[in-house]
């Protein structure tokens, strides 16, 4: 048997529960990981609310979650690659645009997972760090690959603080870029401390932006109308734009969505281990306490990557 957090509609976090289920079995060309850290994001209570259900409906039951680290326990068919016992990351989602997190379930103790969506986990990356690649360095990495930015770029970052934010700010220093970040007052301090600029939200944010100089490109890590209306009033004419969201009114500015290339987990886990970025590590919940977790991730510019402990 194995423990996951499950839910049969869509709901708030009172929708999960956590309970046993039979022990997964791979099928032909997967693996089954036993996880030892899960990441949470923004998006999993999103999907377990039903926010993508017309495009992408849920088949229920299902356990929410795409992002984690572990042990594997047991190999499918025609598996040859990977070994029984070694460390890997995974992010267990299909393709882009948008995937139902009950086809990922890494909200759980074990997961099964093909292995065109793991990495080996290099020993020098810590479980905490490795649980939160697949989803704050990966959407950080793929946002400056849409934008294509260089040491000529003054970047702007929405929701720069937080673990997605934090990982584009990061990477786009390496590049040379100029990056400012809007965040909170208290977080300032350190995205000073990654090179950046910090402006504050609120009254005025569109022209303190403009103060700074012109913007040529724009990743937003957080979406919503105050950072949609910021970048639109700040960014140069010519200027680049991409959402890691992809809300009603990103799309109704003409914010393209951000795209996934095929490498991003691999060239993620390669920026880590260059120390290029380190994610911001939150709070660590146990598994049972999912539904706490999902709530917490909620909460406007919360500091630090959510996991949730098996």
């Amino acid at each position: 048997m194995s423990k996951r957090i499950v839910y049969s509609e869509y709901g708030t976090a009172d929708v999960l529960r956590f309970e046993d289920g039979p022990l997964p079995v791979p099928g032909p060309g997967r693996v089954l990981v036993r996880t030892e850290m899960i990441g949470v994001n923004p998006i999993d209570w999103k999907l377990v609310a039903g926010a993508f259900a017309r495009v992408d409906p849920a088949p229920f039951p299902g356990t929410p979650g795409w992002a984690a680290t572990g042990i594997i326990e047991a190999l499918g068919d025609g598996v040859t690659d990977y070994a029984i016992g070694q460390a890997v990351i995974l992010d267990s989602r299909a393709r882009l645009p948008v995937t139902s997190g009950s086809r990922g379930g890494t909200f759980a103790e074990h997961v099964t997972v093909d292995t065109t969506r793991i990495v080996p986990r290099p020993e020098g990356v810590s479980i905490e760090q490795a649980a939160s690649l697949p989803s704050s360095a990966v959407a950080g990495y793929s946002m400056i690959q849409n934008l294509g930015i260089t040491s000529e770029d003054i970047l702007l970052v929405h929701g720069a603080a937080g673990s997605v934010g934090s990982a584009t700010v990061q990477i786009a220093i390496d590049r040379g870029a100029k990056v400012i970040g809007t965040a909170s007052p208290r977080n300032h301090d350190y995205l000073r401390s990654l090179g950046a600029t910090p402006v504050a939200y609120g009254d005025g944010l569109e022209t303190a932006l403009r103060d700074l100089g012109a913007i040529t490109a724009s990743a937003d890590a957080v979406g919503g109308r105050e950072s949609v209306s910021a970048t639109r009033g700040a960014l140069d004419p010519r200027g680049r734009a991409v959402t890691a969201w992809g809300d009603d009114h990103s799309h109704a500015a003409g914010i393209p969505w951000v795209r996934h290339p095929d490498d991003e987990l691999e060239q993620a886990v390669a920026l880590a281990m260059r120390g290029v970025l380190t994610v911001r590590i939150g709070e660590t919940f146990p598994l049972a306490q999912a539904a706490d977790a999902l709530l917490r991730s909620r909460t406007p510019h919360s500091a630090g990557k959510i996991l949730l402990a098996p």
